[in-house]
């Protein structure tokens, strides 16, 4: 963990939090709204530019408190229009943080942890280890690092409209920073995102899931890959803990009672691996009392992957299936892969607290021997 700093940052504070602060040291709870316009919305992080607060409250409360942002170390823009930035948390661990445009909508991929614990098979971010969950205040400050560099269009709109939870580590084994990072995505004098334009991706942590529908209504995305247990224990090793009836099951309740609103299924295609008919007819009949829609995502490959990207003969054929059987499917378009900011590509710089890198080497230096 990082060292622990001498002054509170408010950036980990959503409206709740930030009215609990002020009220703790005798102020008005108002004032966390008038704070939280004043950092999300003006993007003004130095406390003394917070003019409506008078000026002994900012002298008070630059003696406790900041508003804190890690470093921009990389800030790289590809040749589609995506834009990736590396960002500095402490000392030896950065994230990355990616921006999508794809006409009208900009889609913002937020990361919740330093590395991955799940150690997905096909995925560059879970082969760096796991450092720690990222703090709130880390995770909305990829959002306020890209509306600062993004700004706004032509008609006065922020740039970033959408946020998906789909980038470094999974949402939902950092849940009570992620779900407060949320908040404030959610929050009208902050960011004020649509709740279906706020999607949380998860391997399929029940135990998160079920909490998750009693405290926040987001979109929910599952990263499924496999349409069977037996494959899908080797790509996503939870699997081995939440099966997928038990997984899409608590996913289904998710939904009840909200109208017009369905889980997006994430399906990477890997070369011989998931990409068969037969995995495809599978599908089908897995999710066909489900309603979802199905993102078919061609395998973006990174450094030392043993896996391949399915040709788009193959992409094309597998999605055809599905529409045939009655699910709605897309392909995904790949966007970024020149920068390495497509989808499963994203690495950052992690001190891997697992040592799972070293275990790799370890293992295939004995298998040369």
């Amino acid at each position: 963990m990082p060292e622990k700093p001498d002054k509170i940052n408010l950036l980990d504070f959503d409206r709740a939090a930030m009215e609990a602060f002020f009220t703790s040291i005798g102020e008005k709870a108002f004032r966390a709204t008038q704070v939280l316009k004043w950092i999300h919305q003006h993007r003004v992080t130095d406390i003394n530019e917070m003019t409506n607060l008078s000026k002994s409250l900012r002298e008070n409360l630059q003696a406790v408190a900041e508003v804190r942002l890690p470093e921009v170390v990389i800030d790289q823009k590809s040749d589609d229009g995506t834009r990736k930035w590396l960002l500095r948390l402490d000392s030896g661990n950065s994230i990355e943080t990616v921006f999508i445009p794809e006409g009208t909508r900009g889609t913002l991929c937020v990361s919740s942890q330093i590395g991955c614990a799940l150690d997905c098979s096909f995925c560059a971010t879970g082969k760096q280890g796991f450092n720690r969950n990222l703090t709130t205040g880390e995770i909305i400050s990829q959002v306020l690092v890209a509306n600062h560099a993004l700004g706004f269009n032509d008609d006065d709109q922020r740039v970033v409209t959408n946020v998906v939870m789909m980038g470094m580590g999974e949402p939902l084994l950092n849940f009570d920073n992620v779900v407060a990072a949320m908040n404030i995505m959610l929050d009208d004098f902050a960011y004020g995102i649509s709740k279906r334009r706020l999607t949380l991706s998860t391997a399929g942590v029940v135990p998160g899931l079920e909490r998750l529908r009693k405290v926040i209504d987001v979109s929910l995305a599952l990263s499924l890959h496999a349409p069977n247990n037996t494959l899908r224990d080797v790509l996503v090793p939870l699997n081995k803990k939440y099966p997928i009836k038990e997984t899409l099951d608590v996913c289904k309740k998710y939904f009840e009672g909200k109208k017009h609103r369905y889980l997006t299924v994430e399906y990477v295609m890997l070369k011989n691996i998931n990409d068969k008919p037969e995995h495809a007819h599978e599908l089908v009949k897995l999710l066909k009392d489900i309603p979802c829609k199905v993102n078919i995502i061609p395998f973006n490959p990174f450094d030392k992957t043993e896996y391949e990207r399915s040709s788009l003969t193959v992409i094309n054929k597998f999605r055809d299936i599905l529409i045939k059987g009655g699910l709605n499917t897309i392909t995904r378009k790949t966007r970024g892969d020149d920068i390495d900011a497509a989808c499963g590509q994203l690495a950052g710089r992690v001190q891997d607290k697992t040592k799972r890198t070293q275990r790799r080497v370890n293992m295939q230096a004995g298998a040369k021997q």
